[in-house]
């Protein structure tokens, strides 16, 4: 029997019906990336998700996808590290002071007043003291790709503005749940207060705490301006940022695969740390239109006097031999 001209394009659009309606091909790898500060254009923690993410794609097109989770999602940082160590989570951006929480080797990139600028920090953090810190997560189910940048740490207060050691006596400041920040701040006269990210924007506002100290970006992305009156810029520690992911999740993907993701994370990092440090001078200018008063410390060399017991007391918890290798490279 011959097909009619009306029987041949009744069957063409059938066809084309039925591919329409075939779903387009799933990526080969999907990886749930965590971080638990916003999904801001200038936050640096959302910046190294995208970027990681654009890398990949680069490297191997369809073959990743990589779906963010920001604002806690999944969890505090801790939450993020102890499932990445399970395998339950595939991988995160994670601040260095909690990292140290899990492994005591990566308290020194928190030891105050270590880096005297960017460039200094990035030549510790890439090379073989980088290294040998990640290596050591290795043993706890996960695998370090690298250091992003979170840039500088400063204070900010509603207290007073911060430019000699003593403006920091008696004022109430968050910081991280962290030996090293605890003793900082303790060092300086403050009363520094551990607490979880989540609950300090609140703390703040409602007065429970007098401030905290974050980079410049993370005051802005989570809009820390509108609940703060100073901003000190102290560069009192340079903040990294670990690339995590989990052992288990790298280990189920092919040789390639693998590959392609350490290829793909030093590019990332590379074009994150380019984009924090264009950001930087930017959002300070905002902060102060924003309301927030801003100011210089007046001499740095008095609050390093004031902080060298610090490196004496975490000097056995870091490893004596990682810390001088540390200090002759800043030195």
């Amino acid at each position: 029997m011959g097909f009619t001209r009306r029987t041949l394009l009744g069957a063409a659009l059938g066809l084309g019906a039925l591919v329409a309606t075939v779903p387009a091909m799933a990526a080969d790898v999907t990886l749930k990336l965590g971080w638990t500060t916003s999904d801001g254009a200038t936050d640096p923690y959302a910046i190294a998700a995208r970027d990681f993410a654009a890398a990949l794609e680069a490297e191997m097109p369809g073959v990743f996808e990589v779906k963010y989770f920001p604002n806690r999602q999944l969890g505090d940082e801790k939450e993020m590290i102890e499932g990445m160590s399970f395998g339950t989570i595939d991988g995160g951006i994670i601040t260095n002071a909690v990292i140290a929480n899990v492994e005591p080797a990566f308290q020194l990139l928190d030891l105050p007043f270590l880096f005297a600028n960017e460039a200094q920090a990035h030549k510790v953090l890439d090379g073989d003291v980088g290294q040998e810190l990640m290596g050591k997560l290795r043993n706890r189910g996960i695998i370090g790709l690298g250091f992003a940048e979170g840039g500088f740490r400063h204070m900010i207060n509603n207290t007073r503005p911060v430019a000699q050691p003593d403006d920091v006596s008696g004022v109430k400041y968050r910081v991280m749940q962290n030996p090293v920040f605890l003793e900082m701040f303790s060092s300086l006269g403050g009363n520094p207060v551990p607490m979880a990210w989540g609950e300090t924007f609140t703390a703040v506002q409602q007065g429970t705490i007098d401030g905290l100290e974050i980079p410049v970006a993370v005051i802005q992305a989570n809009k820390f301006a509108e609940v703060t009156k100073y901003l000190s810029l102290t560069r009192h520690t340079y903040s990294a940022l670990g690339v995590l992911i989990s052992k288990r999740s790298f280990e189920k993907m092919t040789r390639e695969q693998q590959e392609a993701v350490l290829r793909a994370a030093p590019k990332a990092i590379a074009a994150q740390r380019a984009q924090v440090a264009e950001n930087t001078t930017r959002i300070i200018e905002e902060l102060k239109a924003a309301g927030m008063t801003v100011n210089e410390i007046n001499d740095p060399a008095a609050f390093r006097a004031k902080v060298t017991g610090v490196y004496d007391r975490f000097k056995p918890r870091i490893g004596a031999e990682l810390m001088d290798k540390a200090l002759a490279e800043v030195n």
